[in-house]
Protein backbone atom coordinates (compact mmCIF):
# COMPACT_ATOMS: atom_id res chain seq x y z
CA UNK A 1 0.00 0.00 0.00
CA UNK A 2 1.15 3.45 -0.61
CA UNK A 3 0.19 7.19 -1.89
CA UNK A 4 0.50 8.17 -5.62
CA UNK A 5 0.49 11.43 -5.86
CA UNK A 6 -0.51 13.28 -9.49
CA UNK A 7 1.42 16.27 -10.68
CA UNK A 8 -1.58 18.14 -12.41
CA UNK A 9 -4.71 18.22 -10.92
CA UNK A 10 -7.82 18.72 -13.19
CA UNK A 11 -11.37 18.65 -12.78
CA UNK A 12 -12.77 16.15 -14.96
CA UNK A 13 -14.54 12.47 -15.05
CA UNK A 14 -11.53 11.10 -16.27
CA UNK A 15 -9.36 12.06 -13.61
CA UNK A 16 -11.76 10.31 -11.05
CA UNK A 17 -12.12 7.62 -13.18
CA UNK A 18 -8.03 7.17 -12.59
CA UNK A 19 -8.78 6.13 -8.82
CA UNK A 20 -8.64 2.57 -8.43
CA UNK A 21 -10.88 0.34 -6.52
CA UNK A 22 -10.38 0.96 -2.78
CA UNK A 23 -8.89 4.16 -3.43
CA UNK A 24 -10.01 7.98 -3.06
CA UNK A 25 -8.95 10.94 -4.24
CA UNK A 26 -8.21 14.17 -1.68
CA UNK A 27 -6.64 17.22 -2.45
CA UNK A 28 -3.96 18.78 -0.09
CA UNK A 29 -2.26 21.91 0.35
CA UNK A 30 -2.69 25.85 -0.14
CA UNK A 31 -5.77 26.33 -2.17
CA UNK A 32 -3.49 28.09 -5.06
CA UNK A 33 -1.14 24.46 -5.25
CA UNK A 34 -2.91 21.93 -3.88
CA UNK A 35 -1.70 18.51 -4.93
CA UNK A 36 -4.25 15.41 -5.52
CA UNK A 37 -3.29 12.20 -3.86
CA UNK A 38 -4.50 8.75 -4.13
CA UNK A 39 -4.95 6.91 -0.88
CA UNK A 40 -6.21 3.57 0.24
CA UNK A 41 -9.72 3.73 1.39
CA UNK A 42 -8.77 2.08 4.60
CA UNK A 43 -6.75 5.56 6.11
CA UNK A 44 -10.63 6.62 6.43
CA UNK A 45 -11.02 4.38 9.59
CA UNK A 46 -7.53 5.76 10.99
CA UNK A 47 -8.11 7.72 14.39
CA UNK A 48 -5.08 10.41 12.68
CA UNK A 49 -7.06 10.67 9.43
CA UNK A 50 -10.57 10.89 11.15
CA UNK A 51 -8.69 13.96 13.02
CA UNK A 52 -8.27 15.22 9.35
CA UNK A 53 -11.74 14.44 8.06
CA UNK A 54 -13.15 16.37 11.18
CA UNK A 55 -11.20 19.54 10.36
CA UNK A 56 -12.05 19.34 6.86
CA UNK A 57 -15.91 19.21 7.78
CA UNK A 58 -15.38 21.90 10.30
CA UNK A 59 -14.05 24.01 7.09
CA UNK A 60 -15.99 22.97 4.36
CA UNK A 61 -18.73 20.81 5.30
CA UNK A 62 -20.16 19.40 2.37
CA UNK A 63 -18.85 22.03 0.26
CA UNK A 64 -15.52 20.96 -1.25
CA UNK A 65 -14.10 23.52 -3.38
CA UNK A 66 -12.04 20.48 -5.96
CA UNK A 67 -14.92 18.87 -6.61
CA UNK A 68 -13.34 16.19 -4.18
CA UNK A 69 -11.97 15.32 -0.47
CA UNK A 70 -10.25 18.31 0.18
CA UNK A 71 -8.03 18.38 3.17
CA UNK A 72 -6.92 21.34 5.28
CA UNK A 73 -3.37 20.97 6.16
CA UNK A 74 -0.11 21.52 4.51
CA UNK A 75 1.28 18.67 2.02
CA UNK A 76 4.12 18.05 4.22
CA UNK A 77 2.12 17.18 7.18
CA UNK A 78 -0.04 14.89 4.89
CA UNK A 79 2.92 13.42 3.52
CA UNK A 80 3.87 12.76 6.89
CA UNK A 81 0.59 10.70 8.28
CA UNK A 82 0.40 8.82 4.99
CA UNK A 83 4.21 7.69 5.92
CA UNK A 84 3.11 6.71 8.99
CA UNK A 85 0.04 5.27 8.22
CA UNK A 86 2.46 3.36 5.73
CA UNK A 87 4.62 2.11 8.63
CA UNK A 88 1.92 0.65 10.88
CA UNK A 89 0.39 -1.64 8.04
Amino acid sequence: MGFRLSSVIRKSSSTMANVPKGYLAVYVGEESQMKRFVIPVSYLSQPSFQDLLSQAEREFGFDHPMGGLTIPCSEDSFTDLISRLNASS
